[in-house]
């Protein structure tokens, strides 16, 4: 019964809060799009550029050696070269994830401090 009471004097709060959910969900969200986009095309432009890279390395490597006892050990050499750069990477890509503030980081910060003050609205017994 004290929830019908409080809730005209709660209702304005919550209509205005909920408007402000939707633009921070919102922010968060072109902030994350505008992230993802950068990401992308960065990711994609050095993908391309280390593996032209690393094709021209390789066959520059094998050219140098094919006349050799040492070739065979050129070619493992840069196949565990490539197995620990990858394995690194993964490393680095694991870490700066974890660093990264999670999804609508905002919305959720601004609901636990609003959360308190609507159940003390909603809490008060005077009708």
């Amino acid at each position: 019964m004290r929830l019908f009471w409080s809730l005209p004097k709660a209702l304005p709060a919550l209509l205005h809060h909920l408007a402000a959910y939707v633009d921070l969900a919102g922010q968060d969200l072109a902030r994350a799009r505008r992230e993802l986009a950068e990401n992308i095309v960065a990711l994609v432009v050095v993908a391309l550029s280390l593996l032209l890279t690393a094709l021209m390395g390789c066959a520059a490597v094998v050219a140098i050696t094919w006349d050799t006892p040492h070739r065979l050990a050129a070619i493992l050499g840069m196949g565990v070269f490539f197995l620990g750069l990858a394995a690194a990477a993964m490393i680095y890509r694991s870490r700066a994830a974890r660093e990264r503030p999670p999804f609508l980081a905002s919305v959720r910060k601004e609901w636990q401090e609003d959360r308190v003050i609507l159940e003390r609205i909603l809490a008060d017994k005077d009708p």
